[in-house]
């Protein structure tokens, strides 16, 4: 007969020999294998988040629990002139209707449109039941007299009130214009702005003192001092430079009357 045959238990029993390859002697114990979520738990997990993805819906659109039922206002900034009940009725923000569907932004216009003094308008939602109006007034840089009192004139060049008295602290801006070719090339508008501008650029000891800043061409800015001093600002032009100048001359010249900054590399003070 033929030699004794290897039984496959005994085969797989022989260890491999130098350079076999083979898969590693089994151990005895069952190997455990990954296998999918049945189909019938997909569904369900499928399902489920359905139904949670309505019932956020539902919570956020439909229910009564997440409803606008109050409007609260603060101030970022400026004066604070603006009332509350005139800010909420300028907003009309509608009461019971879903948070989630706020229309934020026409809220905010609607303020903007409304109360020219509001510059800035953020509208927020205080959950679960609130909105809030951050409101930031426009504050006036210098005044322009005007038949009905005096007109506010904030550091952009924008006119958002008149007031019948002036505002102390706030410099009077006389625009004496000569006809000519300069109010030609740069028009009335652009020399408000400039002297506007002129405004925001002077130091604050300077603003604090001026009463007048008067207008007579693009080139020509002269500021009348509480004390009756003056101040050549000429051009509106280099304003940074031009306020260094004049907080340098007055510094050296603390008894001077008139000052000229026109050419700020150049200062000059005059005593009388």
């Amino acid at each position: 007969m033929a030699g004794p045959v290897r039984t496959a238990e005994r085969e797989r029993e022989r260890e491999p020999l130098d350079g076999e390859s083979g898969p590693p002697p089994s151990t005895g114990r069952p190997r455990r294998r990954f296998r999918l979520p049945g189909r019938g738990l997909m569904v369900a997990l499928t399902v489920l988040g359905v139904a949670l993805g309505g019932f956020g819906i539902w919570a956020l659109y439909g229910s009564q629990w997440l409803r606008v039922e109050r409007v609260s206002v603060s101030w970022t900034g400026g004066p604070e002139v603006l009332e509350r009940a005139e800010i909420e009725e300028a907003a009309a923000v509608p009461l019971g209707v879903p948070m989630a569907a706020l229309d934020k932004g026409a809220v905010r216009q609607r303020v903007l449109d409304r109360l020219p003094r509001a510059g800035e308008v953020e509208v927020v939602r205080a959950w679960p039941n609130g909105v809030g109006l951050k409101v930031t007034e426009r504050q006036a840089e210098v005044l322009v007299p005007d038949e009905a009192g005096f007109v506010e004139v904030d550091p952009d060049g924008v006119a958002f009130a008149v007031v019948p008295d002036a505002v102390e602290g706030v410099p009077m801006l006389e625009m004496e214009l000569d006809s000519g070719a300069g109010l030609r090339r740069f028009g009335e508008d652009r020399i408000r702005e400039g002297a506007v501008g002129v405004a925001a650029a002077l130091p604050p000891a300077v603003r604090e003192e001026t009463d007048v800043i008067r207008v007579r061409s693009f080139d020509a800015v002269l500021l009348e001092l509480s004390d009756g001093r003056t101040v050549l600002w000429g051009s509106p032009e280099h304003p940074e430079a031009k306020a260094t100048a004049l907080t340098a001359v007055m510094k050296a010249a603390p008894e001077a009357r008139h000052f000229d900054v026109s050419v700020p590399s150049a200062p000059a003070a005059a005593l009388g």
